[in-house]
């Protein structure tokens, strides 16, 4: 089955740990075929300040699954990498990888995209508007909507508006987003992770959930009336919740995922509770897209002292979702 899925998978900020973390987890043999995108230089030296053995293959038409062995598509890296030191002239770099890995899995010669961290403030630096990666993918795979999941073992969070800042989240949450966010949610749960009918708790926007328009009316005039139109049609959803008793053992016992409104609302609890082993993924692509939860580690960059936990589970979770059929039914994934 190996042989017939392959992951296009990104090197990251040149300066961070993406580069480390893929050598390190190179050293294994793999299920799937990986097809690395970056500067294949840049993955030697890597390699070479861990003290791991490294061979870089340049067949990306049938990309090699050996231990210590990475197929890379080679893209040039400008200036050389100083491990923890951002440079501004790397950025397109970074974006001119994120754009080759996101064509050949629009093409279909990968089944799956995989993610290693990059720095969003020195793209943005070197005159480059980037959101993030999320957004990034949206645009360039040509979809209308995604959807951010971050996924910690059984706990699942997906964001209704991503990165926005907080003063302009409720301007951001109309009806139409939280019904798109919500369409996607619950196709992604059945088609990717083989959840028949998933139940789904809804967090409200304000505190106590607008405590009955008192603390804001989010919950009554935007939340309400969609979850209300969902449940009509059969949807198991929940909510508008307090979002702080929402995630307490009682509430999410037999729940298979938590729609949040804004990034900070759910993203500090599911990474606390599965930091470093927690994987995000996108869905409303035409392909499966997985990645770390964590940011480039500039202090860890070159050193040997990173978690390849988060990536690992990334490059898991995107291998079952390719090679595995979902199972039928009940809280799976």
């Amino acid at each position: 089955m190996g042989q017939r899925t392959r992951l296009a998978i990104t090197s990251g900020e040149p300066a961070g740990v993406g580069p480390d973390l893929l050598v390190a987890l190179a050293q294994r043999t793999r299920r799937a075929q990986w097809l690395v995108f970056g500067d294949a230089d840049l993955l030697r030296r890597a390699a070479a300040r861990l003290k791991l053995p490294l061979e870089i293959d340049a067949d990306v038409e049938n990309p090699s699954r050996d231990p210590a062995v990475l197929t890379v598509h080679h893209l040039a890296l400008p200036v050389r990498e100083r491990p923890g030191v951002l440079d501004v002239n790397n950025a397109g770099y970074v974006v001119r990888m994120l754009e080759a890995a996101t064509d050949h899995c629009v093409a279909g010669s990968c089944q799956a995209l995989v993610t290693a961290p990059v720095q969003k403030s020195i793209i943005n630096e070197a005159g480059i508007p980037f959101t993030g990666h999320t957004e990034f993918f949206r645009d360039r795979a040509g979809v209308s909507d995604v959807v951010m999941l971050l996924v910690a073992g059984n706990l699942r969070v997906a964001l209704a508006t991503t990165h926005v800042p907080l003063k302009d989240v409720a301007a951001a949450l109309t009806r139409e987003v939280l019904t798109q966010t919500l369409e996607i949610l619950l196709r992604g749960l059945e088609g990717s992770f083989g959840i028949r009918r998933p139940r789904v708790l809804v967090a409200g926007l304000n505190p106590h959930a607008g405590e009955g328009g008192h603390l804001g009316r989010e919950e009554i005039d935007t939340i309400t009336p969609v979850l209300d139109a969902f449940r009509a049609r059969g949807a198991r959803l929940r909510g508008p919740l307090p979002a702080d008793t929402l995630f307490t053992p009682r509430q999410l016992a037999g729940a298979d995922a938590v729609l949040a409104m804004y990034h900070d609302q759910g993203l500090p609890v599911l990474k606390y509770q599965g930091f470093g082993e927690a994987v995000n993924v996108t869905l409303g692509l035409p392909f499966v897209r997985t990645s770390v939860d964590h940011g480039t580690a500039l202090d860890l960059a070159g050193t040997g002292r990173a978690d390849s936990g988060s990536l690992q589970a990334a490059l898991d979770l995107a291998e079952r979702l390719v090679m595995n059929p979902p199972a039928p039914s009940g809280r799976g994934g």
